[in-house]
């Protein structure tokens, strides 16, 4: 009796550890999440350009491009793995009223952009956003900020490392994707079925950029640690800003002295990038 339960429980676990090597992708992505676009800039008041960005392997993604008046640089904005660029109109209209023009994308699979989304997918969908900024509009890679928010914090890093831009900002991200992994699932061995990793650790280690890291010690999705250890693995000159509250409200909560910091951070940067 003891070994028959024995071996249902073994049965039920290797079950388990099948179903997410098979699925993680369902794990990591959530593009069903609120995929209806559901607002454009022009809700709050600001002029845009519809964008169709073409990537290299032939999949067509959606964004807006939003102009600045007098712009100090532009932000190219990698947002987390649930719902769309509709979602962000606060990141947009921060980020206008600080004097930068942005270009906020869907990534495949998300929005209205074609496809589905995978690791090496984000980063092809990052690479046609970077192309369309430096080739079509030719703004000089030193004017360009990228700016990621949990997941997308791993896409700005991977394309940190390969590009050079102004500075990169990471809001709430995680070191890679096993090790938060391993956080939420102790009990399975989650770092040798992990077939999506998002290094960002890694890739921080090639960013010659200035780096803001931001995290919140209250974040209950991504542990304030993961902040930290990015922040350790980051080149110099590198800076942190500890937020408050949740993963997705700590902006809110920290909203006057977040603007400020970031602002600061900006504009130093953006004044000696092209100069480096």
């Amino acid at each position: 009796m003891i070994l028959h339960a024995l071996g249902i429980l073994a049965s039920a676990y290797f079950g388990l550890l099948l179903l997410i090597y098979v699925f993680q992708s369902h794990l990591v992505f959530y593009p069903g999440t609120g995929r209806e676009i559901i607002a454009t800039p022009a809700r709050i008041g600001l002029a845009y350009e519809d964008l169709h960005l073409e990537t290299s392997d032939g999949i067509s993604l959606r964004g807006w491009y939003i102009p600045a008046a007098q712009p100090h640089g532009t932000v190219l904005f990698l947002h987390g793995n649930a719902g769309n660029i509709s979602h962000r109109l606060d990141s947009v209209l921060m980020f206008h009223r600080m004097g930068y023009n942005m270009l906020i994308f869907d990534y495949r699979g998300y929005g209205n952009s074609s496809g589905a989304p995978t690791e090496q997918g984000t980063y092809r969908d990052a690479e046609a956003a970077w192309r369309y900024l430096t080739e079509q509009r030719q703004i000089p890679s030193c004017r360009i900020v990228l700016y990621g928010e949990s997941l997308g914090g791993a896409v700005a890093a991977w394309l940190a490392a390969h590009q050079q831009p102004a500075a990169l900002v990471i809001a709430s991200g995680f070191t890679s994707v096993p090790d938060l992994a391993q956080h939420i699932y102790p009990f399975l061995p989650v770092r040798w079925l992990a077939r999506i990793r998002y290094d960002t650790r890694e890739y921080l280690r090639s960013v010659a950029a200035p780096v803001l890291i931001a995290h919140s010690p209250e974040d209950e999705i991504i542990p304030f640690e993961h902040g930290r250890a990015l922040f350790a693995a980051a080149n110099p000159p590198s800076q942190f800003l500890e937020l408050a509250g949740g993963h997705n409200d700590g902006f809110i909560f920290m909203r006057e002295s977040w603007v400020r910091e970031l602002g600061e951070f900006l504009n130093v940067m953006r004044d000696a990038a092209c100069i480096r």
